[in-house]
């Protein structure tokens, strides 16, 4: 399979390490470069050739957040097979994304700190899975990075082989399925755990009983919370 160039990346990014030597070399690429909200102002720092998920679709992100690049011309520009979609692409006035560069909320992290349950259903990264998701399927023409430690490995396949190779790509789009199966376990057992936790009881004693079910037995009143 031959090398790609990307041409677009799509980057969201919750754990930001190394974000300035990326840019810069997606920058000497000519790489159009569309991200969105925390990571858009830190690339604004690095650069002004970026551009916000919002103007991009056309569409404001909304709920918090919640809902920013759930969008079809984002998924359809990730998904879109070189072979048989590009008209489609065109008749909508949607662009081929070629690079998305995402990691997700840290969910783990957060539960492990001794989050409160709301806080820890809101670090379930929906729009991160998705899109990392759409670009791994499509691997065969879309280059997905979900760790800041392989920055350095696209750089250098980048600049010796002038591409990202299919083998490469398809390791990436590995890492990405194996993400998720971890992930979504994550997520699963905190629920599991919610779930049995929900059944169990914190007493404290209220006061003594003269006597329990029988006359020489003792027993206290207990309450619980």
């Amino acid at each position: 399979m031959s090398l790609i160039t990307p041409k677009t990346a799509l980057i969201s990014l919750s754990d930001k390490s190394n974000l300035d030597e990326l840019i810069k070399f997606l920058l000497v690429q000519k790489v159009k470069i569309i991200s969105t909200g925390g990571t858009y102002n830190a690339i604004k720092k690095i650069t002004d050739e970026v551009i916000e998920v919002s103007e991009f679709t056309g569409f404001e992100e909304m709920m918090d957040g919640r809902v920013k690049t759930l969008h079809p011309k984002i998924h359809a520009g990730i998904l879109a097979r070189r072979e048989t979609d590009l008209e489609i692409l065109t008749e909508r006035g949607y662009e081929v994304i070629d690079m998305v560069i995402v990691n997700l909320y840290p969910f783990q992290e957060t539960v492990a700190s001794g989050c409160e349950f709301d806080e820890a259903i809101e670090k379930i990264d929906i729009g991160g899975p998705t899109m990392i998701r759409s670009a791994a399927k499509n691997f065969k023409d879309v280059a997905v990075i979900s760790d800041p430690g392989d920055y350095g490995r696209l750089i250098n396949e980048w600049e010796n082989q002038g591409g990202i190779s299919y083998e490469f790509r398809k390791e990436l789009a590995q890492k990405v399925f194996q993400l998720m199966a971890e992930y979504n376990s994550a997520i699963a057992n905190y629920l599991k755990d919610i779930s049995s936790n929900a059944h169990q009881y914190n007493f404290s004693k209220s006061e003594s009983l003269r006597y329990g079910e029988n006359p020489h037995q003792t027993a206290d009143l207990l309450t619980f919370f």
